[in-house]
């Protein structure tokens, strides 16, 4: 492959298009583009807001000074497609359309390798996705649930965990494969990894609120109080979905999704969201704990990554229950766009081997 100079990152929300363009590592522009709730109820399928949301990407690019003949590779957020390993994969008409039918769930971030993959063949261009939502490592340990019926899944936040991850083997002085990590990312959704020398062995399914609660997510419930629940009659099932991923954890107790809000409700007095926050951070920690016991206690470093990551009072508390188990590194932000680029260098670069998906 050529050498690259510039790389376009495409990462799309619910309401909500990030687009970067860099040189390399360096950043040259970024931009988040809003959609409004009144744009984004016109479309049935997430699959259908494909023409508007490419056209607001060009659109945006062309209005940075970019001209398109500029960009030498496209990288997309990788969706919801068929489980694979961690790694970089060129995006090809299989995998376009198993982000179309939504094979794992149908998500925002699907249209990332689409969008990528249809300007870059435009372009006469290769497109990529970086650690998918999807990615699977999972030791079969992790998949056994209790229930023959239901089979765990490993649906969570991978491109952030495995960033986040490198970043503390490099410090380390070594490689991601060097080493044993807990990693927690701390966002809307919350999952805690185990990686075992470059791989995510066990990991909490964040995206379907499994695990700790969250800011939008109920994380695990009493199962039988939830069964109870589902069959009381009041409820929808997509109403009880709603409750679990959406209006769970800190939205229902407190009426926010957001850390900083709640911050300022403590600042204020407000004694039960100072119990509701700080037992947000327990149960991290006691993922953390959980994960540590998949590694056998042989734990190099904690890792906390993830925008709640920002708040020092927040971060402290999950500090003073695992520091015991190893030390802490935090890392905050969602460093999704660079991740992606990072992912995209090294196979470019020739230190990580391109995969493919079929």
């Amino acid at each position: 492959m050529k050498k690259v100079s510039k790389i376009l990152a495409i990462n799309p929300g619910s309401t909500s298009t990030k687009i970067a363009l860099f040189e390399g590592e360096a950043p040259i522009f970024t931009k988040s583009l809003t959609h409004s709730a009144d744009e984004i109820k016109k479309y049935d399928k997430i699959s259908d807001q494909y023409d508007f949301r490419k056209k607001v990407i060009l659109d945006a690019v062309k209005e940075s000074g970019t001209d398109l003949s500029e960009i030498d590779v496209i990288v997309g957020r990788g969706g919801n497609m068929k489980p694979v390993q961690g790694g970089v994969y060129e995006i090809n008409e299989a995998m376009v359309e198993d982000l179309r039918a939504g094979v794992m769930g149908q998500h925002a971030s699907n249209l990332g390798g689409i969008i990528a993959y249809f300007i870059a063949a435009e372009l006469g261009i290769h497109s990529y996705v970086v650690d998918p939502a999807v990615v699977d490592e999972l030791e079969e340990y992790a998949r056994i649930s209790g229930m023959p019926d239901i089979v765990r899944k490993s649906k969570d936040h991978p491109l952030n965990q495995k960033a986040a991850a490198r970043m503390a083997a490099k410090e380390l002085g070594g490689s991601y494969a060097d080493y044993n990590f807990v990693v927690a990312h701390l966002g809307g959704g919350i999952s805690v990894g185990a990686h075992k020398k470059g791989k995510m062995v066990d990991v909490n399914n964040a995206l379907d609120g499994d695990g700790p609660f969250s800011p939008e997510r109920s994380g695990g419930v009493p199962v039988g109080s939830l069964v109870d629940m589902c069959f009381s009659g009041k409820y929808t099932k997509d109403e009880i979905k709603k409750k679990i991923t959406g209006s769970g954890g800190l939205v229902a107790y407190l009426g926010t999704n957001d850390g900083r809000e709640v911050q300022r409700m403590i600042k204020a007095g407000d004694k039960y969201a100072k119990l509701i926050y700080e037992t947000m951070a327990y149960q991290i920690s006691k993922e953390i704990g959980a994960a540590s016991t998949v590694l056998k206690g042989d734990v190099d470093t904690i890792i906390l990554t993830g925008g709640i990551a920002y708040d020092t009072e927040f971060v402290s508390w999950i500090k003073e229950r695992v520091a015991f188990i190893a030390p802490v590194k935090v890392y905050p932000g969602e460093n999704e766009m660079k991740a992606m680029v990072q992912g995209v260098l090294r196979v470019l670069k020739g230190e990580e081997q391109l995969k493919s998906y079929n």
